[in-house]
């Protein structure tokens, strides 16, 4: 898990991980979204919920491994990059990211509620947005902390 990842920084392993899987969640949402226009409902509420509770397990590893590697300070260490600024990034990136599970949680766990009312189709847009601004910051941060 804290041995040197797979794309050649220094982050670990970990790390490496759950960048690989944020940077593909935009691109499996977008299947999921395909299944509802394809009016494959029970595939989408499947697949929806499959891939946020594999969400929630990385987000656990992840939480995990930056707790017992030391946390933001330790990864800061080896940047290049002012504090400040990467400090910024991070709570941007948290900020965003905690919205969107919130979100994304209510618009596949009250989803009966919402069908009628067409609420569903708004939030899945928003949490879409949402997953790839995610996906983005998530990036952004892992490149101030291990590239830059």
């Amino acid at each position: 898990m804290f041995e040197l990842g797979f794309f050649g920084t220094r982050a670990p392993l970990f790390m490496d991980i759950v960048t690989l899987i944020v940077a593909l969640l935009p691109f499996l949402i977008s299947a999921n979204i395909m299944f509802a226009k394809e009016k494959k409902y029970k595939l989408h509420a499947f697949s929806q919920r499959l891939v946020f509770i594999v969400t929630i397990v990385v987000l656990v590893y992840f939480e995990t491994g930056v707790r017992v590697s030391g946390g933001f300070n330790s990864f800061m260490s080896g940047s290049n990059v002012s504090h400040n600024y990467a400090f910024f990034v991070l709570l941007l990136h948290i900020a965003i990211s905690t919205i969107t599970i919130v979100l994304w949680f209510i618009s596949i766990f009250r989803v009966k509620k919402f069908l009628t009312t067409g609420v569903h189709k708004l939030f899945g847009r928003i949490v879409f947005v949402g997953i790839v601004l995610t996906s983005l910051t998530g990036i952004w941060v892992y490149l101030i902390l291990f590239v830059y």
